[in-house]
Parts: C-alpha cells; structure tokens; sequence
C-alpha cells in the first residue's frame, strides 16, 4: 500500500543532493508524531532476523516542470509517494500527512492539495512486472577471486554477473522479513536505465532504475511493490512507479 500526496510548489527545481535525501527525513518525522515507538523500533533495529527497514518513498514527480539541464525540474502541480507493507506505518502516514499543510522538501515548499491511499495490484496470476522510478541499489559480496572481502562498499549494477543473485536474495529476506512466503524469484531483467548516484544519509549510492519480472505468490508481489526494489528503499531507492 502506499500514500499518494498531491501537492503545488512555486519553486523550479531541486539540488540534486535534495531530490531524494528529504523523504526520509519525512518518513521517520510522520513516525515520530504519530506512532514513536514504532518509528524509534525501526530505526534502531529494523524488522524481522535481517533488519531490514520495510517503508519507501519515491521522487518528488511533477509532469509539466520545464526540465532544466543540471537540475531536478519541480513546478505547478505534482505528487510524492510514501509506501510500506505495513499496516501500522501506512496508518501513522496517513494521520500525520493529513495534519499537514506543507512539505519542506530541500528547501522546496510543497503544499499539500489532498492525500489518497493507492492500492497494490492483485498480482493474481503470481508474475508481475515492476519498473522503479529511481535507482535500485545493491551490494555484491566485495570478495576477490579467492574469495577474501576486499571492500564493503562493492555496489552492483545491474548488468553485473552477481547482481541476479543478491537481488533475489534480497527479495527472499524482504518476504522473510514480513513473515510472508519466501517462494519469490527474479525471472527477467527486460531493461536498465542510466547509472546514477545520490547522496543519502553518508555517501552517495550508486545504480541504475530497472524493470525486472518477478514470480511468487501474490501477497509476497504485493509487499514488495509497496516496500521497493533492492536495498536502501528506506532512503529512496528501488521506488515502484504506480
């Protein structure tokens, strides 16, 4: 499940340091407010045996901006997404967002026209096609060939030889995570968007968007699709387009 928060800005544009980095400032704000403990729970520790934080967020989306070389175009009316497979942080979104007249994204004020819940696909069939509007992140094992870790920051791309594999993985730790059935795979990676790196928290992650097929049960695709793709989601990456 996600929220979808229709807004208006008069500002132009974004430092591309702040496209992304304020959503989980937001995030964990609307957390604080309406649900502490929860919100400190998983900041602390995460949910279930690997941590993992189950909550996203996408790009601040305006169609009509007047794109800009160098800069993140924002303007007139648009929209951002919050999402998580968790009932109990989608109610304390809702309740918060709906306190709220504006969005300070980076400086950029955003006001707030109305809130409304978007429902996950039914993925009935157990395949569904996914393709995220930022960049999927994710970690490969930083060994050399004789299997000595030599880095922990040993990012992958998607056309990566390793990337399949810890991608899946992440997704079987994500079902897992949820108390959910496992039984996902990765059947397809059908098309790879340019390479880009944004700075988070500490650091910058680099990846790329990415539209892969997955096949699992439905309720599994369903949280995946409100939660993200890949690692990191909790910062912005690996966003779901609706």
């Amino acid at each position: 499940m996600r929220l979808r928060i229709e807004v208006t800005t008069g500002a132009s544009e974004l430092a591309w340091a702040k496209v992304l980095a304020p959503g989980r400032a937001l995030a964990y704000d609307l957390l604080a407010r309406e649900a502490p403990e929860l919100g400190q729970r998983l900041h602390a520790q995460g949910a279930g045996p690997y941590g993992m934080v189950p909550l996203g967020y996408g790009a601040p989306v305006f169609p009509q901006a007047v794109r800009r070389r160098g800069a993140y175009a924002v303007g007139g009316r648009g929209w951002v997404e919050l999402g998580s497979p968790l009932f109990e942080v989608m109610a304390a979104f809702t309740q918060g967002i709906k306190q709220r007249e504006l969005l300070d994204w980076g400086g950029a004020a955003f006001r707030v026209l109305q809130v409304r819940v978007v429902e996950p696909p039914a993925y009935a069939s157990g395949r569904g096609r996914f393709r995220t509007s930022t960049p999927v992140v994710m970690k490969g094992a930083g060994q050399d060939q004789s299997g000595q870790r030599t880095t922990r920051q040993a990012w992958l791309l998607p056309t990566d030889r390793e990337f399949p594999v810890f991608f899946q993985r992440n997704l079987r730790r994500k079902a897992e995570s949820l108390g959910l059935d496992p039984d996902v795979s990765l059947t397809e990676i059908s098309w790879v968007g340019a390479k880009r790196s944004f700075a988070v928290a500490q650091g910058a992650k680099p990846g790329a968007p990415i539209e892969v097929e997955l096949a699992g049960p439905p309720e599994t695709l369903q949280a995946i699709w409100s939660w993200g793709l890949g690692q990191a989601n909790a910062a912005g990456f690996g966003w779901v387009t609706a």
